[in-house]
């Protein structure tokens, strides 16, 4: 497979996205030809925790409409941040996503207070993660039957964890040697 054709699908929180998460993993992908595409529940301009403004690409139910050529994303990323609570870990759309893409043999993972997403989706129950200290996240993870790693990143069945907001890179390099680049 053409590195070109890899298309990965990053999911921000509508506001107060974490900026550094973001910027970090947006800079190990564009070090590969291939393509982000990121949504937000509006898809309207979202404003980081850092002030960092971005117009997503779309809307996130929308996801399969406009960029796909193929059936899937080839990974399915989502990013962390104060506004995840609000916008991430409610949404109805996402755990679909999330789940269809794991079962396709795609890789799926999630940043931050954005972790919620996966065990929400049934993706983590049983399986070591990573996750912020943050204690609403932490009693999800645990409600959902999760247990929380010590380790900043952790990596089980293609589906990736980070914990912190300093995990971007070491985040994105997972998630592009999961897909075969080393």
């Amino acid at each position: 497979m053409g590195s070109e054709s890899l298309i990965i699908l990053i999911v921000i929180p509508q506001n107060r996205f974490c900026d550094q998460q973001l910027l970090d993993l947006k800079s190990v992908f564009d070090e590969i030809p291939l393509k982000t595409i990121v949504l937000s529940k509006s898809g309207t301009e979202a404003v980081g925790e850092m002030k960092t403004k971005l117009t997503p690409d779309g809307i996130l139910v929308d996801w399969d409409k406009k960029f796909l050529v193929k059936k899937k994303y080839d990974a399915v990323v989502v990013v962390g941040g104060k506004g995840a609570k609000n916008s991430i870990w409610n949404d109805p759309i996402l755990p679909q996503i999330l789940t269809d893409h794991y079962r396709a043999g795609k890789v799926v993972g999630a940043l931050g207070l954005s972790v919620v997403a996966l065990a929400r989706a049934g993706l983590l129950t049983g399986q070591d993660a990573s996750a912020p200290d943050h204690e609403g996240c932490i009693q999800e993870l645990k409600d959902a039957g999760v247990y929380i790693a010590e380790d900043s990143l952790t990596c089980s069945n293609l589906i990736v964890t980070a914990g912190d907001d300093s995990s971007g890179k070491l985040f994105g390099e997972k998630v592009l040697e999961l897909l075969g680049f080393t």
